[in-house]
């Protein structure tokens, strides 16, 4: 009887010696597992990818969606309707965007070297449709937080205004 005691006892350590550790592949906590593995030993390899941000992408093809079709720029700026241009920017638009660095909205400076006339027209007087429809301007809201452009219920005379004083920006 002993040798049966002392054999059940070996048999009953061995068991809870062989249950009793946690292995580093798999920890068991309040119900969930967690499966870990080793880390492999190659460094994996790099792939760059050059994707352009929508503000810096030019896209001189398209008019967007809204009123103008069609816009023509003498080769001199003029620069009586800059200056009418500069205070409706700065009285409607400052609230967003700022010359020379990205805000909550994009940079206006060399913004006709990325974008049509039409194009910038279209978006200052039919923002929320061209969120909707144009390609571009959908890749916009992304870039800028999906802070989409308010319409500030400008006549196309302003926006052509506000267009002009772009070309004075570098």
């Amino acid at each position: 009887m002993k040798t049966t005691i002392k054999g059940i006892l070996l048999l009953l350590a061995l068991i809870l010696m062989g249950c009793g550790g946690k292995k580093e592949e798999e920890k068991k906590e309040d119900g969930f597992s967690v499966q870990r593995k080793k880390a492999a030993t190659e460094q994996p390899v790099e792939t760059t990818t050059t994707e352009v941000k929508a503000s810096e992408r030019v896209d001189m093809g398209t008019k967007g969606v809204g009123p103008v079709k069609s816009v023509t720029l003498a080769p001199e700026v003029d620069q009586a309707l800059a200056a009418t241009g500069k205070g409706i920017y700065e009285q409607m638009c400052m609230a967003c965007h700022r010359v020379g660095k990205k805000f909550i909205g994009p940079a206006p400076n060399g913004v006709l070297e990325r974008r049509t006339p039409e194009w910038v027209m279209n978006m200052i007087l039919n923002p929320q449709e061209m969120v909707q429809q144009d390609p571009l301007a959908k890749d916009l809201l992304q870039e800028f937080n999906g802070s989409p452009m308010s319409n500030q219920g400008l006549t196309e005379d302003q926006a052509r205004a506000i267009l002009e004083y772009f070309r004075t920006l570098q």
